[in-house]
């Protein structure tokens, strides 16, 4: 299997396919995590709660008592109100996750605009198998199999368009990029894979190098593809989740097409992201090398979110600079993020009380918290 190319380019969506900008252009959602089976973890009843009313009416909210040691007299804060686009309870299909956040970005893609979805949220909250899925059943698939799947059948349906698909998958660890895709060499581990590195050409465009570009002519191609890259991704044991990426991990679908008779050519990008876990250094009982880890991720979510709120201040014309540059991530999403290109956040949360900690000031929290504030202005 070899790549199409040595490198990928990152290139801006052409303004004469550029959408009307809309408040369908961001979309915020969250998904509760169904309590695992057997688990040694408790749900205080009404600790929290889903309502979902008129369409700007879409809630979850925690209820955390008072700590005693505090005293009697105490102002601290019981009730906590988040509000998004949709909530996702418990019982929640993985068909409507998809058809809901996925589908309507995935369309536009394949129109030629490019688009970002982030699964996001602590440690063992559900990102992993909300974007890739579970392994035993068929139903349990995650958005990125769901949209493979939706591409190469919606293409079949589109007869006067000619469709090509190619695929990356890029893991950045520790501020590194690593491309997941890579047979050249047996790699034992994460290290022993080509190193992506960053290039900026002189009209702004963002160039990854050594990171495959690899066809899918069909959807069990582009599902072997996936395959090979979760097999590679570096999976690594903390006590909030036995099974914890310590990276952040981005699917890349590009898409070219063509109307038959036309000259013109659409390109689009999507990014699936599955974004490390995001906890509080301090109450995770970890140390060393994955301390290290989690100030890494603590720092690029800190950079990503600096993102977010520089262009919702652009579009208020308070500022013209984007600190793109800052982190890996929000370099390679340099043309994926605001603007005419559609974002979609999953917030992924877990409710049992060992895990609820909306009063801490976490990376988590924090991002959503300006994701959400954010979003709509420059919609």
């Amino acid at each position: 299997m070899q790549a199409s190319e040595e490198g990928s380019t990152l290139r801006e969506a052409p303004e004469k396919h550029a959408p009307t900008a809309s408040p369908s252009t961001i979309q915020i959602y969250a998904r509760v995590r169904p309590t695992r089976p057997n688990s040694k973890l408790h749900i205080t009843p009404e600790r929290y709660w889903c309502s979902s009313g008129d369409q700007d009416q879409h809630h979850v909210g925690f209820r955390i008592p008072k700590d005693q040691a505090a005293g009697m007299i105490n102002n601290q804060r019981e009730v906590y109100d988040f509000k998004f686009d949709r909530v996702f309870d418990m019982d929640a299909k993985q068909e409507e996750v998809f058809d809901t956040i996925a589908k309507p970005v995935v369309a536009s893609v394949m129109d030629g605009y490019n688009g970002t979805i982030f699964a996001y949220g602590q440690t063992g909250s559900g990102k992993t198998f909300t974007i890739t899925g579970g392994a035993e059943r068929y139903n349990d698939r995650g958005l990125i199999p769901r949209t493979l799947q939706f591409i190469f059948k919606e293409a079949q349906k589109r007869h006067d368009f000619h469709y090509e698909v190619s695929v990356s998958y890029l893991e950045i660890y520790n501020e590194v990029g690593y491309d997941l895709l890579d047979n050249s060499r047996d790699a034992k581990k994460l290290e022993d894979l080509p190193k992506v590195s960053l290039q900026e050409d002189e009209e702004g465009r963002i160039h990854l190098r050594n990171l495959a570009n690899i066809p899918a002519k069909d959807e069990e191609e582009a599902l072997n593809l996936l395959f090979v890259g979760d097999t590679t991704r570096m999976i690594a044991e903390t006590p909030s989740n036995p099974a914890s990426s310590r990276s952040h991990c981005l699917f890349i679908i590009s898409i070219t097409s063509r109307r038959e008779g036309e000259a013109q050519i659409r390109r689009g990008k999507l990014h699936l992201v599955d974004l490390a876990g995001s906890e509080r250094v301090g109450r995770t009982g970890i140390g060393g090398n994955l301390l290290k880890e989690a100030k890494y991720i603590n720092l690029s979510l800190h950079y990503l979110e600096q993102v977010i709120i520089a262009l919702h201040e652009k579009s208020l014309g308070k500022r013209a600079h984007i600190p793109y540059r800052n982190s890996m991530m929000t370099s390679v999403l340099r043309d994926s993020l605001g603007g005419n290109c559609r974002t979609t956040m999953i917030a992924t949360l877990a409710v049992e009380d060992e895990l609820i900690d909306v009063r801490r000031p976490t990376a988590s929290r924090r991002f959503v918290t300006e994701f959400v504030s954010h979003a709509s202005p420059f919609a």
